[in-house]
């Protein structure tokens, strides 16, 4: 998505934490390969390390940001954070929480949060009557949430192509 967005992007920076697991990396750097883009990955594994890797962000060249998945970037500290640098910086950026294109950041896609945890109870009810949590099966979301925020590719002086805009929430 962030390709379409910025055309011609070679370098862009990934914003990662370690202690989510490598599956995520390993495919963002698979797509990357086939579409011929430089990864610059910045670890970050406390808000404190925010400011530092996203400084590093602007020494390394990279002209666009993917924030990978964790409850970390989901901290209101750090979502404010991050999408606050890249407006300051007019760097395009996608994250997978709602929240990032809420607080001012380009765009997100994601698992719809509360839809999903709609289905927490069960669980609850299943593990309270006795079930080995175990031995429970982990379920994928299903409902997805693709919000870009409108105000702020008009302030980075982007057009939206037409094929992202009918698939997101428009926001201002």
């Amino acid at each position: 998505m962030i390709g379409e967005v910025v055309p011609g992007t070679r370098r862009i920076a990934v914003l990662r934490d370690p202690t989510t697991g490598p599956w995520q990396l390993a495919a963002i750097k698979a797509a990357a390969e086939k579409l011929r883009i430089e990864l610059q990955v910045l670890e970050v594994r406390s808000p404190g390390e925010l400011e530092q890797a996203l400084g590093a962000m602007l020494t390394g060249g990279a002209r666009a940001l993917v924030q990978l998945s964790s409850p970390l970037f989901d901290l209101a500290v750090a979502k404010n954070t991050i999408a606050d640098f890249t407006v300051k910086h007019r760097l395009p950026a996608i994250s997978m929480f709602r929240g990032f294109a809420e607080a001012g950041g380009l765009m997100s896609y994601g698992p719809n949060l509360p839809e999903y945890l709609k289905r927490l109870p069960v669980y609850i009810d299943k593990i309270l009557k006795g079930a080995n949590p175990a031995d429970l099966p982990i379920e994928q979301p299903t409902k997805f949430d693709f919000v870009i925020n409108l105000k702020t590719a008009k302030a980075f002086g982007l057009t939206m192509p037409q094929s992202l805009r009918v698939q997101a929430e428009l926001i201002d």
